[in-house]
């Protein structure tokens, strides 16, 4: 069979279903745009909270029709079909996994977190301290799964955090969204999760702020 005869696939369609990936790759040309001074940091926010209530892929695409696409080229010029969906944020880091059963696990200090990372606590109590950790991307997410465990997730006060999940017979509580003081140019934190007989909890640390993540990819940039 002659692969070479076989037509490239089409565009991904403006009504299909976005998906993590796709909501990644435009969460990236937003950063880029407002370290490149492109967007100002009250339109990256602005964008930034379209972005995750947006259901489908051409609204994604409204959200950077007037920028260019990572790594340059022309505005508007974003097709959704040819972007790997498995490119992470800040490189081609895996997705870490942090697992507690019947015991404890922790990741605090100054570490580097992976674009995403996977928490599973099973009768175990689970700590993601972010709060001294160096960020390499600008969207951050946390998936975590907890069966009569315990997971607690601390970031820093400036930095945004989303939240998206629920508990049974369980606890699943995000705070932060509504905090007036999160710098709409540092990282985004997104905690995904489900509790059973258990509970997650995410939320900012009092005192502890993150140096700005738009302004070290610029000064990097023009270095």
């Amino acid at each position: 069979m002659d692969l070479e005869k076989h037509p490239a696939a089409p565009a991904a369609p403006a009504e299909l279903r976005a998906s993590d990936a796709d909501r990644d790759r435009i969460a990236q040309i937003l950063a880029d745009a407002v370290a490149e001074g492109r967007l100002t940091a009250e339109e990256h926010s602005e964008r930034l909270d379209t972005l995750y209530a947006v259901k489908t892929v051409g609204e994604l695409e409204q959200l950077v029709r007037d920028l260019p696409p990572a790594g340059g080229g022309r505005p508007g010029a974003h097709p959704a079909a040819h972007v790997p969906a498995a490119v992470p944020l800040g490189g081609a880091g895996a997705a870490e996994n942090v697992v507690a059963v019947c015991g404890n696990a922790s990741r605090r200090g100054r570490w580097r977190p992976a674009p995403q990372t996977r928490a599973v606590a099973v009768m175990g109590d689970i700590t993601i301290d972010l709060t001294e950790a160096v960020f390499e991307q600008q969207l951050t997410e946390i998936n975590v799964t907890c069966v009569l465990g315990k997971a607690e997730i601390l970031v820093p006060e400036n930095v945004t955090l989303r939240g998206f999940g629920n508990g049974v017979l369980g606890n699943f509580d995000v705070r932060g969204e509504a905090r007036g003081e999160t710098d709409p140019q540092a990282p985004v934190v997104v905690v995904r999760g489900f509790a059973l007989l258990g509970s997650i909890e995410a939320r900012p640390k009092p005192g502890a702020r993150l140096v700005d993540l738009a302004h070290r990819l610029h000064r990097r940039r023009n270095g």
